[in-house]
């Protein structure tokens, strides 16, 4: 693997801008080409970003020797075949969250990469935060004593569009998807493992979505994490650690956190991890050097690991009553 790791983006939506603008403070990454399904949003994605090659169709963007990653952008029900796409031809694939529309999908993908030995991330790109290294590191050492109760909310206001993609049943609309994965992957990342009990509710919109859903899970030995997550209500989008001898709160909003204070016995310590850029190029980077040492995953976000979250929300969505039309 060369110095420069050439970077190509699967579709042109706002995420891949977000993820272009991250690439743009990374010295080692070239953002080398645009794949879109028309000539001329890969052309003006191609202009607003200065990227040489622009390719009409998504094959010709995985076929494309010219690219040595590829993040795919596209809405959820996509990123399936998409990212095997991509593996086909070679190419090492970041996937924008949630990673799949269910399990089974995640498995067909996840399988495909192993199959062939090409390197394959979930872009869950608040797990590389520098804070969120943190957080992990405080709980390893047992800052906290032993992790009790974790919480975490995602929500935010949209004004209902059954056409847009936050609403409509057919592109994997609803909280859960498109925030609550954020909660989710937070308690799986606390935890180390999936919850064996799983207790959810939710309001199911008048376009078949879940508008918010709240969660309660269930550890073996009696921990618990209480999540929720919206699209039609503003939450404070705070996560909070709890341990038999302190805690430790990170910084609202907590899916782009710069900031966690952990509390014990009466002393509080604040860290500020700043990062350079969007934060999408913690992520970037991350798949970077996995590249340059020869691994097929990473062990921040393992693909056992992206499988078991999709469990989750499975059985999350399976309580909730919400199924979609691809399932």
């Amino acid at each position: 693997m060369s110095d420069t790791i050439r970077w190509g983006i699967l579709g042109t939506g706002s995420i891949a801008k977000k993820f272009a603008e991250g690439l743009s403070v990374l010295p080692d990454a070239q953002l080398a080409a645009v794949g879109s399904r028309a000539r001329d949003t890969a052309n003006a994605f191609g202009e607003l970003y200065d990227i040489p090659r622009r390719h009409a169709s998504y094959g010709d963007l995985a076929a494309d020797p010219e690219v040595d990653a590829i993040y795919v952008a596209t809405p959820h029900p996509f990123h399936r075949e998409n990212s095997i796409l991509c593996l086909n031809a070679g190419k090492a694939v970041l996937c924008e969250k949630p990673f799949a529309i269910n399990r089974r999908q995640a498995q067909e993908t996840v399988a495909v990469a192993r199959e062939k030995g090409v390197f394959l991330m979930e872009a869950m790109w608040t797990r590389f935060l520098p804070v969120m290294g943190k957080v992990r590191e405080w709980i390893a050492q047992g800052a906290i004593g032993q992790v009790r109760m974790a919480s975490a909310d995602f929500g935010f206001r949209a004004s209902v569009n059954p056409e847009g993609r936050l609403f409509k049943p057919a592109l994997g609309g609803g909280g859960l998807l498109d925030v609550g994965i954020y909660t989710v992957s937070f308690a799986s990342m606390v935890y180390g493992q999936q919850p064996s009990q799983i207790t959810g509710l939710a309001c199911i919109g008048e376009t078949g979505v879940d508008e918010q859903t709240a969660v309660v899970f269930g550890y073996p030995g009696g921990e618990l994490a209480l999540l929720s997550c919206a699209i039609r209500t503003r939450t404070p989008q705070d996560a909070i650690i709890l341990g038999t001898d302190g805690s430790i709160r990170i910084q609202p909003p907590f899916w782009h956190a710069t900031t966690a204070t952990l509390s014990v016995g009466g002393k509080e310590e604040t860290v500020e991890c700043a990062y350079e850029g969007n934060g999408y190029n913690c992520e970037a980077a991350e798949v970077m050097r996995c590249l340059r040492e020869g691994k097929l995953e990473s062990d921040t976000m393992p693909l056992d690991e992206t499988l078991a979250v999709m469990g989750t929300m499975d059985e999350i969505r399976a309580q909730i009553g919400l199924k979609y039309p691809m399932e």
